[in-house]
């Protein structure tokens, strides 16, 4: 794409779109271009479709994988080429709407246990404690974490918004056990291979992956089920859905509502009617 691709990299640096995106986002304009061999510039409304089209018949994309496209290829004629005629008919695809994977908290307390390493325990807690994403988990600070108010600071989350979430006693105690023993020099209070940057979101995945397969889940794991945990636990707990919302960082009550639906020891507690006019004998 040449120029094309840099311009389109400087409209999402603009944009402040976060550096996944831009790579997502330039990756599939870049599978745009190649499939026809020839510049986005030079096309329209009909190869958009049938490109597509190709992506769902022949590479059975997912539908997250479709309306990723989707949303690559308006940025790509709206803002990039000025060009908004061309994809003003596309629709995003309708998503199924699957509830996510969640853990019991003694699985959660089964899969801490078989991490041996003191910093990726202290990662993997972090999510699980304060409802993180993996993104924020590893850019953390050494000065985000402050123990006087107990508190962490998520600094330009989704949306790049600033947020507080708590700091328990036990993933502190944690954070200090992995302070100690690592001495992390530099800003981030989980750095990579070089102190000037933070762990990679790849790298953890890759740790929590070998780990699932150690402890036999038959469930299919990630960093994010943690953060579904933490929001699940916590409202079987009680917690206000405003609270909760507040926490996880959504801009949206409805985000939060989704787990609602997903709390079974709610569900198990809750009385049937009948039970309440007919007891059983």
């Amino acid at each position: 794409m040449g120029k094309l691709h840099d311009q389109m990299k400087e409209d999402l640096l603009l944009k402040a779109y976060s550096p996944h995106t831009q790579r997502a986002y330039l990756g599939c304009a870049r599978h745009f271009a190649r499939h026809y061999m020839r510049s986005p510039q030079e096309m329209g409304e009909q190869e958009v479709r049938d490109f597509l089209l190709h992506l769902l018949r022949d590479r059975n994309a997912s539908p997250a994988t479709q309306d990723m496209y989707v949303s690559a290829l308006k940025f790509l004629y709206v803002v990039t080429l000025k060009r908004p005629e061309v994809v003003k008919d596309l629709s995003h695809p309708k998503r199924p709407k699957t509830l996510p994977v969640i853990l019991s908290p003694e699985v959660v307390l089964r899969v801490f246990a078989a991490i041996r390493s003191v910093k990726y325990k202290a990662i993997i807690a972090a999510a699980y404690a304060a409802g993180l994403r993996i993104s924020e988990v590893c850019s953390l600070s050494v000065s985000d974490i402050d123990s006087q108010r107990m508190r962490i600071h998520i600094r330009s989350g989704k949306g790049k918004k600033d947020r507080y979430v708590m700091l328990g006693e036990s993933l502190l105690v944690l954070l200090r056990q992995y302070y100690q023993a690592v001495r992390p020099q530099g800003e981030y209070l989980f750095p990579g291979q070089k102190p000037q940057s933070h762990i990679s979101t790849t790298a953890v995945s890759s740790v929590l992956r070998k780990v699932i397969r150690e402890t036999s889940l038959a469930k299919k794991v990630s960093m994010h089920t943690f953060r579904h945990c933490f929001a699940t636990h916590l409202m079987e707990a009680g917690t206000d859905i405003r609270i909760l919302q507040v926490l996880l960082g959504h801009s949206s009550i409805r985000t939060t509502l989704r787990y609602t639906h997903i709390t079974d020891r709610l569900v198990q507690k809750l009385v049937s009617p009948l039970d309440m006019i007919y007891p059983a004998p």
